[in-house]
């Protein structure tokens, strides 16, 4: 009866360990990836907004400081060349003017007096009746004295141009794009009190993506008239370290036909961007710029691969790119900002 019950007792025991185990998890499946096919890409259009100046755009400021008494010049009205726009409270530069004046006329007095001097120490040097030293240091006061006077002279001459700066005109003819010196207000030398955009050449100032190269021409769309033909005339040396654009300078062919563009106006501009020697074009949402460069992903037997890519043009659905890949070949359209190299996934197709 005893060993009945022990076997008994020892067949429940080793259910009862059986029944505590857990069953490992289940390892998870493949996540799902959304596809699309690459297509071979040809010459692409490129559209901005650009930003009219004129060819030349000249801060002008007063070359001496002072209180500004007159203005005579606002915002967007048309100036001439020699034009007057503002007037300094002369008071202060007539002041010095008198000044320097009075300074030159105790220059010439004393050189005079000098002068003089060494005229009788010589006739009385010649005579014996003073040594050659004091002769000498009568021609010393003169050259002292001459100098003194030469730098009166100077010191006269630019205070009267002074006074002449008190007035500040146009230097050439054109439009008074900003304007910002007040009456009353008080400038320095250099600070600029208006911009004039000069007459003449019109050029559009456009900003492209990082990943763009400003293209060497392409056409302005006015919203009247015929399109614009323009030409890149200079391109920033460097990319705006917040916007990350490029600021480029287009030149309006026809000078006719460009003052009819407003000065500071926003125009739409048109570029063909050639995407020649294996240009492709993809989602833009397959473009992942995570790493040091643009690149976009592959699945290969189900694990999913990054493909460096140089991004040629953006617009609106679609990134025109180059990258050894080929036409027709899938890359993952959504979701690549969570791909890591040699990650599984399962590729769906749309």
């Amino acid at each position: 009866m005893s060993r009945s019950l022990a076997l008994a007792t020892l067949v429940l025991f080793m259910l009862s360990a059986c029944g505590g185990e857990t069953a490992p998890p289940a390892k998870s499946a493949p996540p799902w990836v959304l596809t699309a096919p690459v297509r071979a890409n040809g010459a692409t259009e490129l559209e901005l907004t650009g930003t009219v100046h004129a060819r030349h755009e000249t801060p002008v400021a007063f070359q001496v400081g002072g209180r500004i008494a007159t203005r005579h010049v606002d915002a967007g009205q048309r100036v001439v060349r020699g034009a007057a726009l503002f007037r300094l409270d002369p008071r202060d530069l007539e002041q010095a003017v008198q000044a320097a004046e009075a300074e030159h006329a105790a220059a010439l007095s004393a050189l005079r007096l000098a002068q003089a001097d060494a005229t009788r120490n010589r006739a009385l040097q010649e005579q014996a009746f003073v040594s050659r030293q004091a002769l000498d240091r009568a021609e010393l006061v003169v050259r002292e004295t001459q100098a003194r006077l030469d730098a009166a002279r100077a010191h006269l001459q630019q205070a009267r141009h002074a006074r002449g700066y008190a007035a500040l005109t146009a230097a050439a003819s054109g439009v008074a794009v900003s304007v910002s010196g007040e009456p009353g207000q008080v400038v320095a030398a250099g600070q600029p009190v208006a911009v004039i955009a000069h007459d003449g050449a019109r050029e559009i100032e456009v900003f492209f993506p990082d990943s763009v190269t400003p293209p060497r021409s392409g056409e302005a769309l006015p919203p009247d008239g015929p399109p614009l033909a323009l030409t890149l005339r200079e391109t920033a040396g460097a990319a705006d370290p917040e916007s990350r654009t490029w600021r480029s300078r287009y030149r309006v062919e026809h000078d006719a036909a460009a003052g009819a563009l407003a000065l500071g106006s926003v125009v739409r501009v048109r570029f063909a961007t050639a995407a020649g020697g294996g240009g492709l074009a993809v989602p833009l949402g397959a473009l992942d710029e995570r790493a040091e460069g643009a690149r976009v992903w592959q699945v290969v037997n189900g694990i999913a691969q990054p493909i460096p890519v140089e991004v040629v043009a953006l617009d609106a659905e679609t990134a025109h790119i180059r990258a050894k890949l080929a036409p027709g070949s899938r890359v993952v359209a959504l979701g690549t900002h969570l791909l890591k190299p040699g990650m599984a996934v399962r590729e769906r197709h749309p």
